[in-house]
């Protein structure tokens, strides 16, 4: 088994790479007494999931099995999978320790999460269905010259899905060193072993049943959470937040706007990067490809809306929750008086405070799960990013076999695995909350603007569509490097050149223009096939004609 020797090789030079991680330490979870309930949990899990992956690696025969699970699964089951794949690690405990933070204003995630999925169920779903194979670049590139836009869209895939998975791992790592009682890169270490074999042996199909394992317990989870806190207010909201009120040191300013972005423009911009980077985020829109046709996508998204929304919904009387039972409750602070592993672990202490040790482990296995399920879903865009948009079409020129491809997007795999785990190890002590950020700021302002130009005008040519893809992906990345998250809080100089919280404001506004000046000013030949192909492709998108339905697509 070379994957194995593989996955050994890499685990191996993640633990020697432990020893270079550097940074100043920002107050990440200390290690605590091993917590065997969680343990034994989360082993329950991996054990299961491993049998899962066992059996669709017998499915996963085709690169089509291997991207795509061959087209067969349903809408409910895509729903839940787009669901489980969605409520990472930063939707969980993201969300619910803005809302202890900043109370009311930590909605504004959940918010702008929440209000991109209208935008993909009546612009992209059937559309990305009809027009795609396997990654969101079969759609981009459908009526253009394919080298260019290909090398575009991997790069925006790549530089997304880097970001993503090193807040994932990062996350991982602090989750298990403050629950497990492990060490950091071991965690770390796991997470990427076990990302490698769902991907490299089971394929979409053993990530989609992951997600739809992770999905339905981390709602379970988080029902049960949000229950036992309105309980034991006789399920009134209103007294809940009353109570908040009375015990946050913030009092009443909870209840209202300013606490977590306080000028106008970096709140439009920051909903304006959730929002639109929603639909522009390449292991979200791959998993349109998974359903036999664009009826099943629409209903996909519809499912997928409706848990999503619902979760969203109990981060929020969770984040309340835990202001009233853990922020005053001196067993979840440390001599300092600040919250065990940081205002991260609200939710998990608060799993504690109402379901006791049982619980606590299960929220503990979920959470770990959570990242899990996210972190093999964003290495399988990366994988077919490097082996579909590069190697078959743009290196091989559309003549690469099966075979082969599958090949490349194994090697792949472990790569980014491997490349995962270093990076996660090397970040384990620099603030990484602006590298989720930064991804949905470049997928708003690079991958979307070409989708959706290139899908819905009629003018948008090659050298548009790419120049100004790679307009958008350059200065969102300058922007948030100039901006304080990373300016200030990991460079440590005195002020940020941009001052605004996110950047696709500025940079989504850059990606549109560039592709609309360049599109505009082509007068070449390949313009004329570009603009020409637009008809055909109109037809296709809106009614399916052409596209193959089913397991052979």
């Amino acid at each position: 088994m070379k994957a194995g020797r593989f996955i050994a090789v890499g685990a191996l030079f993640a633990a020697s790479a432990s020893c270079f991680a550097a940074g100043a330490d920002l107050g990440q979870a200390v290690k605590q007494p091993t917590n065997w309930t969680a343990i034994s949990m989360f082993v329950a899990f991996v054990i299961g999931t491993l049998f899962i992956t066992k059996w669709a690696a017998r499915r996963t025969r085709s690169a089509a099995d291997f991207y795509t699970a061959g087209g067969g699964i349903t809408g409910f089951q895509n729903g839940l999978a787009i669901a489980g794949d969605f409520m990472s690690a930063a939707s969980f405990l993201g969300i619910s320790a803005a809302v202890y933070t900043n109370g009311y204003d930590g909605l504004i995630y959940s918010i702008g999460f929440l209000v991109g999925w209208p935008i993909i169920t009546f612009l992209m779903a059937e559309r990305l269905r009809n027009l795609g194979r396997f990654t969101f670049a079969d759609v981009a590139a459908y009526r253009f010259k394919q080298a260019p836009i290909r090398a575009f869209a991997s790069s925006g895939t790549l530089v997304v899905v880097a970001f993503y998975l090193i807040a994932q791992m990062v996350g991982a790592g602090q989750l298990i060193k403050l629950l497990f009682g492990l060490e950091y890169w071991i965690a770390v270490v796991i997470v990427g072993a076990l990302m490698m074999v769902y991907v490299l042996f089971g394929g979409m199909t053993a990530t989609t049943w992951v997600q739809i394992i992770k999905a339905c317990l981390l709602l379970a989870g988080a029902s049960f959470m949000a229950f036992m806190v309105l309980w034991q207010f006789h399920f009134s909201p209103e007294a809940l937040f009353a109570k908040a009120v009375e015990v946050h040191e913030k009092k009443a300013s909870i209840m209202g706007p300013g606490n977590f972005i306080k000028d106008p423009i970096s709140a439009i911009s920051f909903g304006i990067a959730l929002m639109f980077g929603t639909a522009g985020l390449p292991h979200i829109l791959m998993r349109f490809f998974t359903v036999p046709n664009a009826k099943e996508a629409r209903k996909s998204v519809f499912w997928a809306t409706t848990w999503i929304g619902y979760f969203y919904i109990l981060t929020f009387i969770i984040g309340f929750g835990a202001i009233v039972l853990v922020s005053t409750n001196p067993v979840f602070k440390d001599a300092a008086g600040k919250l065990l592993g940081g205002s991260n672990m609200a939710a998990v202490h608060l799993a504690s405070a109402v379901g006791g040790n049982v619980f606590l482990g299960f929220i503990s296995a979920v959470a770990f799960a959570t990242i899990l399920a996210v972190v093999a879903g964003l290495t399988l865009a990366g994988a077919s990013a490097v082996s579909h948009d590069l190697y078959a079409t743009v290196f091989k020129h559309g003549k690469a076999s099966s075979a082969s491809e599958l090949f490349v997007s194994r090697i792949t795999t472990v790569v980014l695995g491997i490349i995962a785990v270093v990076l996660g190890i090397v970040f384990e002590k620099q603030n990484i909350a602006f590298m989720v950020s930064l991804a949905f700021a470049v997928a708003a302002s690079a991958n979307f603007p070409v989708l959706f130009m290139s899908v819905l005008w009629r003018g948008c040519t090659t050298r548009g569509a790419a120049i100004g893809g790679f307009l958008g992906l350059f200065s969102a990345v300058l922007l948030t490097v100039l901006s304080k998250a990373v300016w200030v809080d990991v460079f440590h100089y005195a002020s940020a050149p941009f001052p605004y919280a996110s950047p696709a404001l500025f940079s989504m506004t850059i990606g549109f223009a560039g592709i609309w000046v360049f599109s505009l000013t082509d007068k070449s030949a390949r313009a004329r096939i570009d603009r020409a192909g637009f008809e055909a492709q109109s037809v296709r998108s809106e009614t399916g004609i052409g596209a193959v339905e089913g397991a052979s697509h």
